[in-house]
């Protein structure tokens, strides 16, 4: 099929040339997809803006040997341009981007697609909270990939909960018995707005205090770097947004202190427990 036709959202860009650029899209149809868009970056290009990063787009692409080339493009949602108004929603939605640029590769993946426009398009109409729903999508895509983490039950035994240790390799959260010396210990606050993020119960999520939201922020974190055995470079500017609250120095330095111990716990059981498969999830910001 050298011409071929998608629904994509841009993930990210770079130059080729003088006037070109390399597009990596995420599809409905063909997972991931790496494109050059030919003069797309001359005032007078026929793509306008249509192909920036976080914008949603019907293309038509001609199949290359090792790069595909974008012949024609339609706006579906112009998320990127008003997501970028608001420093909070840019740095949540750079997050997303590069996060499903991570996850996905060649083979159709539409769970994840559909995930990510949902996300992006909560993003835009700023239905809730930028954390909440970034934190939401990264639980929920891990899910999609088989990360599902557990929040009630023991993810080593599954013995039925509530247990409050959480240790990223094994999954979640586990029984004392299976707890490592030192492992973080969350509140049940906080795991109730872990749970709720996971399945959407959104009048749950946007009930949580700053502090509840801001631990819960640093076990997602953990857990989503954990899982793609690297850091995503846009994850730092999170804590940076103009006019957000600011902790008290000590809850900040709590927050900070409970992420990096469920990064760096070091766990006696190589093997994770295998979970049951994870129901169908809708995107953030649709009907749980």
């Amino acid at each position: 099929m050298p011409v071929y036709r998608d629904e994509c959202v841009v993930l990210r860009t770079h130059k080729l040339g003088e006037a070109d650029r390399i597009v990596t899209m995420l599809s409905r149809q063909h997972g991931k997809i790496r494109a050059v868009a030919k003069g797309v970056r001359r005032t007078a290009s026929k793509f306008g803006a249509r192909l920036e990063p976080m914008m949603v787009a019907d293309l038509q692409l001609y199949e290359g040997r090792s790069l595909d080339i974008v012949q024609q493009a339609e706006s579906l949602g112009s998320y990127g341009a008003l997501i970028a108004s608001d420093y909070a929603s840019y740095t949540a939605g750079s997050v997303m981007v590069e996060t499903a640029d991570k996850l996905t590769e060649a083979e159709a993946g539409l769970q994840q697609y559909l995930l990510l426009v949902g996300a992006l398009r909560s993003l835009s109409r700023h239905e809730h909270a930028p954390q909440l729903t970034l934190d939401s999508y990264l639980l929920r895509a891990l899910s999609v990939a088989g990360w599902s983490p557990s929040f009630g039950d023991c993810a080593v035994t599954g013995a039925p909960g509530p247990h409050s240790a959480f240790v990223v390799q094994l999954g979640g959260v586990v029984a004392d018995s299976h707890a490592p010396p030192g492992a973080p210990r969350l509140s049940r606050e906080a795991l109730g707005l872990l749970a709720a993020l996971l399945t959407g119960d959104w009048a749950t999520a946007e009930a949580a205090s700053e502090a509840t939201r801001n631990q819960a922020s640093g076990v997602v974190a953990a857990y989503t770097q954990w899982h793609l055995e690297r850091g995503l470079r846009s994850m730092q500017h999170l804590d940076r947004e103009p006019g957000r609250p600011q902790l008290s120095p000590g809850v900040r330095a709590t927050a900070a202190a409970e992420a990096a111990a469920l990064a760096a716990t070091v766990v006696p059981v190589p093997v994770p427990a295998v979970h049951p498969t994870t129901p169908t999830l809708h995107a953030p910001g649709g009907t749980p």
